[in-house]
Parts: structure tokens; C-alpha cells; sequence
């Protein structure tokens, strides 16, 4: 027993620590070659693979039908960042450099492939988790939850499209023509998907600061878990719709919590304690 325990922990830990070191190395290093990032990150996704099992994961294949449920829920808001956890040799999109962005085009189109699988996987997840409190004190706010997570997903897939696709194809030209400078007619189009941006990552943050309240109206998790998880997604919604203009820091702080994948690192976090839950109930 004392050795699971350990070995659950180990996990536990190993996990939390993959979305803080993804954006630390993502923002410190940059773009670094796909022959040094990709064995790197597929060794991290086996290790994740491996953490999820041992954490709950094996439980997917238990008779009980409510805790298998339960399980795939977490798996759905876990699985994002073993896609996202490639982005720390990706670095930040190279936006307004025809020619980085078409010399990596490959990998910029990659990365938006994986977001949007993201976008489902979550979708998924908070979708399990909503029928799994339904019948808790906790339904009230997962039905404002899962609302929010409705309008922000057709919203959140039209958005990545522009960025990964519409831009890429817009970039390729600019550089075949050898233009040097991005035309003036996209900066205005530029901005008004900034802000669907900002739309989209705002109304996530609010699902999953309403899905932390329902876990903690339940009684699935500890009162000060709940909190943290309120009380950042808040802090990151309010962050995320202040008006650029503001002094420093915080136009650098808006940038950072409107990254498509961070508003996401909750929800992530919370599937992880879906997972220990339902190892301690076995």
C-alpha cells in the first residue's frame, strides 16, 4: 500500500510539473530544431501515459460503471497537454515573419492540429464531468459551466483556424512575392481576431472557475483546491479582458494568460485530481 502510495504521489507530481516547465522552456528558449524537441517530448508523453495509469488511469477498466465514467472524464482533461507539452520546442508563432513562419510551416500548422484537438478533448471531459455532478449540489454551476464551454468552442475552432491556416497560406504568398512587411489591410482583421481571442479564453476561464465551484459544492475535492482553481481562473479572466493600453505589467500578463493552451492548464489540473479521487475510492 505504502509503495502505490508512493508511486501514485511520484505521479501526481510528475504531471503537475509538465505545463509549468513547458511554458518556462517555451518562453525561455524559443524555437529550438524538431531533432532535439520531438524525441524529448514523445519520451514526456510516454512518461505522462505511464503517470496517468499509475495516478487512476487503470481504473478505466474496472467493472463499476460510474468510476470508469469518471476516469474517462479526467483522461479527456488530461490527454491536452501531452499534445500541448511539444510546444516547448516550438516556442511562441513567429507572427509578422513571412519567412520563419513558412520556413516552420509545418510545424506551426502541427500546433494549431493539436489545439484543436485540445479544444475536443476538453469539450469531452467537462461534458462526462457535467453528467457525473448532475445529481450533486454541484449541478447548478456545472450547468453554467458547460454553457460557457459551448459558446466558447465554435468560437475557440474558428479562431485557431485564422491563426494556424489563414495565416499560414497568407505568409507563404508574402514570401513567394518576397514582400518584406505584412499588408495594412490585415492588421485591422489581425485585431479582430485578437479579440475572439480574448472572447473565447474569457469564457473558458469562467466554465472552469463554474466546474471548480460545482467539484467543491459536491464534495469531490478539498474546499482549498476549489479555491485555487476559482480563484486563478478569475484573476486569469480578468487579466485576459483588461484593455491593452494599461502600463506594464500587464499587457505582458494579458498575453500570457490569452495563449490559446493556458486557459486549458486548469482544467488539466483538475483531471488530475479527478484521477486521484477515483484511485482513493478503490
Amino acid at each position: 500500500m505504502q509503495e502505490n502510495n508512493l508511486k501514485r504521489n511520484a505521479s501526481q507530481i510528475y504531471l503537475t510539473l509538465v505545463p509549468i516547465l513547458t511554458v518556462v522552456f517555451g518562453l525561455a528558449f524559443g524555437y529550438i530544431s524538431y531533432k532535439i524537441y520531438l524525441p524529448i517530448w514523445i519520451v514526456n508523453v510516454c512518461l505522462m501515459i505511464l503517470a496517468t495509469w499509475v495516478l487512476g488511469g487503470y481504473l478505466i477498466r474496472t467493472d463499476d460503471v460510474e468510476k470508469k465514467h469518471l476516469v474517462a472524464g479526467a483522461i479527456f482533461l488530461v490527454a491536452p497537454w501531452m499534445l500541448v507539452s511539444m510546444f516547448f520546442g516550438l516556442g511562441a508563432p513567429p507572427y509578422g515573419k513571412a519567412a520563419e513562419w513558412t520556413a516552420t510551416s509545418t510545424e506551426q500548422q502541427v500546433r494549431y492540429y493539436f489545439l484543436l484537438a485540445v479544444g475536443v478533448f476538453v469539450a469531452f471531459g467537462f461534458a462526462i464531468l457535467r453528467e457525473k455532478i448532475k445529481k450533486t449540489e454541484g449541478d447548478f454551476y456545472s450547468l453554467i459551466g458547460s454553457v460557457a464551454l459551448q459558446l466558447a468552442m465554435p468560437i475557440y475552432f474558428i479562431n485557431l483556424t485564422f491563426w494556424g491556416f489563414y495565416l499560414t497560406e497568407l505568409y507563404r504568398n508574402l514570401a513567394a512575392s518576397g514582400a518584406e512587411h505584412t499588408p495594412e489591410w490585415f492588421l485591422p482583421l489581425a485585431s479582430q481576431f485578437h479579440f475572439v481571442n480574448m472572447i473565447v479564453t474569457a469564457l473558458v476561464y469562467l466554465a472552469t472557475a463554474a466546474f471548480a465551484l460545482s467539484l467543491k459544492k459536491a464534495g469531490w475535492f478539498k474546499p482549498a483546491a476549489c479555491n485555487i482553481y476559482i480563484l486563478v481562473s478569475l484573476v486569469a479572466f480578468i487579466l485576459d479582458v483588461l484593455p491593452p493600453s494599461l502600463p506594464e505589467p500587464f499587457p505582458t500578463l494579458n498575453l500570457i494568460v490569452s495563449i490559446p493552451a493556458i486557459p486549458f492548464s486548469m482544467p488539466y489540473f483538475m483531471g488530475i485530481n479527478l484521477l486521484r479521487r477515483a484511485s482513493k475510492q478503490s
